[in-house]
This record gives structure tokens, sequence and C-alpha cells, in this order.
């Protein structure tokens, strides 16, 4: 039958329009116009995820793995609901995400009537989770809004917007649009840009500075170039667990994800230090033990939004700009300023010492990182999921060496690591993806291992079989009496669940054999499951601040 262009097919010709490549979704009763004009307008690929959640997590992935915009597309109601884990987890991270989402018909809004899919406020359940959250109830307004949400995505401080369209609104015919600039997004607005004024208070700052730091998230991972100046001038630098790579992480003056708690010998050298400047980084909770972790006295703030100024720490000046426009003025401004002598030599020695001391608190997996490390390409995408290796080894000591090759749950949600990682694998563009997680987190979205497969993605599955709570059981033995319930878990057969994904399959039970079976499985393209028997190479030592001692 003849097709009449419709509000779904304006859908599909915007998103086309801004250059968008894959949308993340599952087709449903509330979105199929939306969908259908995606397949005829051609040239987008639709990701079919096996839940919303994953799909959620999964645009999120591919953000901030590409730098792009991540695009999900759910049904109404209990579909859109459960897309809030990913939506919340991506507002935490500022990742730029579009969510179009369905809606029961205009003359069903807000009665109550019993509707298919129909919930009391959908939209107030997605504001609460999203950056921004809008309704096309018009045709005239569809093309306004569209543009307005993905803009507002994209705008820095960036993160997830919502668009609902009521099912007879996505079937509303209108007149063909014209696929022209017409439907491009408007010009984003300019960042703000630090005045002249605050750039020179800034380098009076580090030139009166001897022993200068920086502490650098993921607000500064355009600002590589800059901060790789600053460490050639003497100073030295630990990033949050988010903002890993922006500089190489075997430069000897980068602590990386090491960067204090836990860690003696990086707070006492804080001491030392005599301004650290804080770089587009909330300092969060986890990473200071909820602003507990003592830093420098001297501090600096740097970031685009004016709400984030002592937010968690106070600081000497708060300086309100893009950061690496920031840091390339403050690096021309400096002239020929250097840190003391011996200064950087001293940070390297201690990075080392730091490492070294770490790594002795890990019991039977003191070797993993470096034992992984060695078997994988420099370029390989790190995701993880919350669990004990990921608290230890994960984020503190296996290095990282490229601004978009890690990604964790930033809101430390448990079971997001396997659809992030996926999601990084449709932009990681021939790298290798590698997700660590748990045996209880991958589980939650265990299902996701066969959009993997169906999509043909190439990753290393690194499952740590402790069938259990690792963590919690560290929370309990250190402030519950050691009294561990409700923590155990049985853990699939992970041999038969590899098998019928028909993907590659190792088990390992000597800590010493890990670069070995990573070597096996990882040297051909794919998908391959790795799983770390922890009960027989051995329980995971609490770390700080799980330490009774």
């Amino acid at each position: 039958m003849p097709h009449t262009f419709n509000i779904g097919d304006l859908v599909a010709q915007f998103l086309h329009a801004i250059g968008t490549e894959l949308v993340f979704g599952i087709i449903s009763v509330h979105n199929i116009p939306i969908m259908d004009g995606i397949a005829r307008q051609g040239g987008i690929r639709v990701v079919m995820t096996r839940g919303e959640m994953g799909a959620a997590h999964m645009a999120d992935g591919y953000a901030r793995r590409s730098g792009k915009l991540g695009v999900l597309v759910s049904s109404t109601g209990p579909g859109a609901a459960n897309t809030v884990s990913g939506l919340l987890e991506a507002s935490f991270a500022s990742s730029p995400l579009l969510h179009i989402t369905g809606q029961v018909p205009r003359k069903f809004l807000g009665r109550d009537t019993g509707a298919t899919h129909n919930v009391r406020d959908q939209l107030g359940m997605l504001q609460s989770v999203c950056k921004a959250s809008y309704r096309i109830e018009r045709a005239e307004d569809a093309l306004r809004i569209l543009q307005q949400a993905a803009s507002e995505a994209l705008t820095a401080p960036m993160g997830p917007v919502s668009i609902e369209i009521p099912i007879d609104v996505q079937k509303q015919p209108i007149p063909q649009a014209d696929a022209d600039t017409s439907l491009a997004l408007p010009t984003l607005p300019a960042r703000p840009r630090a005045s002249d004024a605050d750039i020179a208070q800034l380098a009076e700052r580090v030139r009166a500075a001897r022993r200068p730091m920086l502490w650098v998230g993921r607000g500064a991972i355009d600002g590589g170039a800059a901060l790789q100046q600053l460490l050639d001038r003497g100073f030295g630098m630990a990033s949050s667990w988010a903002g890993r790579g922006i500089v190489p992480e075997d430069h000897p003056c980068n602590l990386g994800g090491l960067n204090g708690t836990g860690a003696p010998e990086v707070i006492d050298f804080y001491k030392t230090v005599d301004l650290m400047l804080v770089v587009g980084s909330r300092l969060r909770g986890q990473e200071t033990v909820d602003q507990s972790l003592a830093l420098p006295g001297q501090r600096v703030q740097i970031d685009l939004d004016p709400a984030a100024e002592g937010r968690s720490y106070d600081c000497a000046q708060f300086v309100c700009g893009d950061a690496r426009d920031v840091l390339e003025r403050l690096v021309a401004a400096l002239g020929n300023y250097q840190a003391e002598p011996g200064y950087r030599a001293q940070f390297a020695e201690m990075k080392q010492r730091a490492r070294q001391a770490f790594a002795r608190t890990l019991g039977p997996y003191a070797g993993f990182a470096e034992q992984l490390r060695s078997q994988l390409p420099r370029n390989a995408v790190w995701a993880r999921d919350i669990t004990v290796a990921n608290s230890t080894w994960g984020n503190r000591l296996f290095e990282v060496y490229g601004p978009r090759d890690a990604m964790h749950p930033v809101g430390a949600g448990i079971g997001q690591g396997l659809p992030l990682g996926i999601g990084a694998a449709f932009a990681a563009r021939g790298a290798k993806t590698v997700v660590l997680s748990g045996d209880a987190g991958f589980m939650m979205n265990v299902c996701e291992l066969w959009t993997a497969m169906q999509e043909a993605l190439d990753m290393l599955f690194i499952v740590m079989n402790d069938a259990g709570y690792g963590v919690i059981k560290h929370m309990q033995d250190a402030n519950f009496g050691g009294r561990r319930v409700y923590g155990d878990l049985a853990p699939p057969d992970f041999a038969l669940l590899a098998q019928s994904a028909g993907i590659a399959y190792r088990k390992l039970s000597e800590a010493h054999g890990l670069a070995e079976a990573v070597a096996q499985l990882a040297r051909q393209p794919g998908l391959a499951l790795l799983e770390v028997d922890m009960l027989a190479i051995g329980e995971a030592p609490p770390y700080f601040p799980y330490q009774k001692s």
C-alpha cells in the first residue's frame, strides 16, 4: 500500500540528517512508525537489543567511545521505565544521549484509563533522571523539539535528553520534509570562556608553586596535548576513574587512577604538593571516601559548569571555562616555567613505589593488571563493571593509553559494564573491547550477550567468578562482625553459557596463567569469555576502606 509521510518519518530523516550512525532499542507497539521510518530511510543501523536497559547503556557506551550523540528508541511505560538505569548512568557520566520514546494517544494522556503501557507521569519519570524531557503533541512542533533536544544533549555540560511522542502523533501525516540544512542542528552555544584576568591569576599561582600537580576528570577529555605540556614542565598528575588515559598512563608522572585512596604513598606525597589544579572533575565520593581524602591545601578548580565551584572541596580560585581552552592559555602564559628541580624524579619514583605497594595488597591477584595489559593491544577498550577486581586493579593498576579507551559505571551501579562495553565495541573500529565483571554483575544483563553475538562484535568478556557479592562481603566483615548474609549466589555453568552463544571459552584456575589464557582468547577477532575461578585461585583480599586494620 502507498505510504504517507508522517512524524515517524520526520524523526528518521532528522536522525539521518544529523549524522546518526546507530540507534539502539527494541521495536514495540508505541514506536513502530519511528522504526518503520528508520528502516525506509536507510543509512542508520538499528541494534536490536534484548532489553531497554541494555539499549540505554549501549547508547551511553557508544557515546563515550565515539564522542558522538548516542541514540536510544524505546517503547512506552514499562519500556521507558526500563531505560531509567541507563539514562541515570548517562547523567552521572555527562554522556550525550537522545532518548526517543512513545506515548499513549493524546486523548488518554493524564486520564489514567488503563490504556496499554500508560503510566501516570512518564514525562516526570524521565525528567527525574535526564537533563531535560519533552513531549511532542503537535506536528508543527516536532522538528523544533527534536532539534532542541539533540542540541541540549550535546551542549556542555552534556547529558541525556528524552522526547516522548504519542502514537497518534507519530502516525500523523505531514508534508514531505526537506532532507537538507532545514533538518540540521542549530549552532551549539559557545562554551564558557575564562576571562584573561582569571588566566593571569592562575598563571601567577602556578609560577609561585614549586611542586604543582593535576587532578584530571572526564571534563578534560579534549585537553591531552596541553596536559602533556604541563607534565613536560614538571607537573605531576592523577586522574579520576572516569578521566583516565587523557595522557597515556605509562607516562612516569601520571598516576592514572591510583589517585590516593588506599595508597598511603600517594597520600603522603600530597603533603609535599603546594598546588593542585582540579580540572573537569567532581572529586567523587568513591575516589575520595566522600571527600575525606586529604588533598593538597591550595587547590584551583577549573570547570565549565559554574555550579561546580566548591561543590565537593573548597578552592582558592575557581576558573569557569572549557578545560582545553583554559589549559592551552595557561601553558602559553607560563613562559619558561619549570617545577622544582628533582620533583619530577621524586614523583616518578613515588608512582612506582605506590603501584608495587598497592599490588602487594591484592594477594593472588597482584599481577593481574600487568599480565592482562601485556597481552592486549595498546588501543584496547577497557570497560569494567562494579566488582572487586575493578575497584582494585581494574581502576588503579591496569594502564589506559587513550582518552576514550576506558569506561565504567560512574554511578557505581552493578551490571552496567557489559552493555556499556557492547556499545563501545560498535565505536571501537577495529580495537578489541575487553569487559571486566563479576559473576553477579555479568548475569544482570547476560541477555545482551546475544546482542553482541548477533552483531558479530570483537570482544573479550572476563568474568571474575566468586559465586556472589564479594564487595558486600568485605563490607560485612569490616562493619557487621563478619556476618555474611544474602551474598552467596549460584553462578551458571559459564562453559555451557558460552557454548550456547557459540563463543570461545576458557576457565582460569591458577593466577599465573592469566596472560597465556588472554593471549589465546584475544588472538582472533570475535567473542570470547574467560571465567576466572576465584574459588580455586583464592578470595580477593579486602581493600581500603574495608580492611579491618
